[in-house]
């Protein structure tokens, strides 16, 4: 399997040099170059399989370059009952006739991004030690993916994390996560600006190639493949628990920030799974919303970029956006590289709502999506609490909200849950006057000391700091 560059880049690479190298040369992204089709006979052979051996059916389908024993290895040293909670690893619960929860937070860090995050970890130690090399990882997080990305990597030979996060815009329990770990190959970096600021740094330095080959620079956000691709896995698991047949289909609903976790859907659906629709639930910042219903993509700027109770969605660039536009404009590099470098480039924008491919986008790729404000997170938090004794949190709750716009009779949703409540206890106490249940490992961790270092939204001050604790 070899993959290619979103925006054209000459040369193909092989799974393993692009997991170690995040963002190609030109800056585009990396997908492989055709889809892996299956078909009912396959579904039916991973049905009843357990969620390790599932996870090396779909990774062995784009990994070439590791021998299978090595890879079924590391499926079956990352999905495990002890990491997870249960044997089924994102166990299916129905909340009402058609509508599912899809349980993706029982994770070291209590939220969906440990489901790839303990994978890529393991992945990168495998291939580090056999190259005998060292990795320096920058990634950028709205809440989860850094403690995610921290827990995986904290020890591990060869690895160090440069994690950056938006200064006070993360939830206490979020920040008290990242901040209190002690790991010296941990390094946290606290911005002055939001997260979009973060990620603009994450590709900057990415985009020096000079640096990032002198300081052996990788990424752990979902512009990295391999991330992406650990999470198509639970769309499958996921289908098969909500259907009882393998020509059903099934719609799902994803809360998103930064399109990585429903552009996982869409290439699930592009292997063959049998998705009718994937709604992209959104908060206030509601960019990818406004794209789906207009086809005009409007990059806000970072005033105009809502601090809300759904805080891991407050994003206006949706890094992972521009690998479903490049199947959307049929794959062209050049009409990718004009939207996305010439169009968003200079305004911050740009429109498809003319374009055929767009119009007929709904039925080729069966995207819809939904807004939610701040009363509707309360709202959905009191209401699914009451219905069904179940604590919801203020993401998964506009997930929620948005899959009721877009039911289909006969046709199960599924909702993606995206953390445990308590990593929001602030708005979980307004809707319900009481805190959630807080695990025993993760008492008083807020009053734990704090490890972080605050930077202005510049990446040579951040490039200034790598290379301080890299030389």
């Amino acid at each position: 399997m070899n993959y290619l560059s979103t925006r054209g880049h000459a040369d193909r690479k092989r799974f393993c040099e692009i997991l170690l190298e995040g963002l190609a040369p030109d800056g585009g992204l990396y997908l492989p170059e055709t889809y892996p089709q299956v078909d009912t006979a396959t579904l039916a052979a991973w049905r009843t399989l357990p969620y390790n051996e599932l996870a090396f059916e779909i990774l062995s389908l784009y990994i070439d370059d590791i021998p299978a024993a090595d890879l079924k290895a590391i499926c079956a040293k990352t999905y495990t009952a002890e990491v997870f909670g249960t044997d089924e690893i994102v166990p299916l619960r129905e909340l009402e006739d058609g509508v599912y929860l899809e349980a993706l937070s029982n994770g070291p860090t209590l939220a969906f991004k440990d489901m790839a995050m303990q994978l890529l970890g393991n992945l990168f130690e495998y291939e580090l030690a056999r190259r005998g090399a060292e990795l320096n990882i920058l990634g950028a997080t709205s809440g989860d993916t850094g403690s995610a990305a921290e827990y995986a990597m904290r020890g591990k030979k060869g690895v160090r994390v440069f994690m950056t996060s938006p200064d006070g815009r993360m939830s206490p329990f979020q920040q008290a996560q990242m901040f209190s770990l002690q790991d010296a190959n941990i390094h946290n970096i606290a911005i002055t600006g939001v997260f979009d600021d973060c990620q603009d740094i994450v590709k900057a330095v990415s985009n020096d190639l000079g640096f990032k080959r002198k300081y052996r620079i990788g990424t752990v956000n979902s512009i990295n493949w391999a991330r992406l691709l650990a999470q198509v896995v639970y769309y499958f698991a996921g289908y098969f628990q909500a259907t009882a047949s393998n020509d059903k289909p099934v719609s799902f609903t994803v809360p998103s920030g930064n399109f990585g976790n429903v552009c996982a859907g869409h290439v699930a659906r592009m292997m063959g799974l049998p998705i009718q629709t994937l709604v992209v639930a959104t908060n206030e910042n509601d960019v990818l919303d406004e794209f789906f219903r207009t086809g005009v993509y409007r990059v806000r700027a970072a005033v105009d970029t809502h601090e809300t109770s759904s805080p891991s969605m407050d994003i206006s660039k949706a890094s992972n956006f521009e690998r479903f536009v490049f199947d959307l404009v049929g794959r062209d590099p050049a009409k990718l590289r004009q939207l996305f470098v010439d169009d968003l480039g200079l305004t911050g924008s740009f429109e498809l709502s003319a374009d055929p491919a767009f119009k007929q986008a709904a039925e080729r790729f069966g995207f819809r999506s939904g807004r939610s404000t701040h009363a509707d997170r309360l709202a959905m938090i009191r209401d699914t609490e009451k219905r069904f004794a179940t604590l919801i949190d203020p993401h998964t709750a506009d997930g929620l909200k948005a899959a009721r716009e877009q039911l289909t009779p006969g046709v199960p949703m599924v909702v993606l849950e995206t953390a445990l409540p308590i990593k929001f206890a602030a708005t979980v106490v307004e809707a319900l006057g009481e805190e959630p249940a807080r695990p025993k490992k993760f008492e008083g961790i807020e009053a734990l000391p704090k490890r972080v270092v605050q930077l202005p939204a510049d990446a040579e001050a951040v490039k200034a700091y790598i290379a301080q604790h890299c030389d």
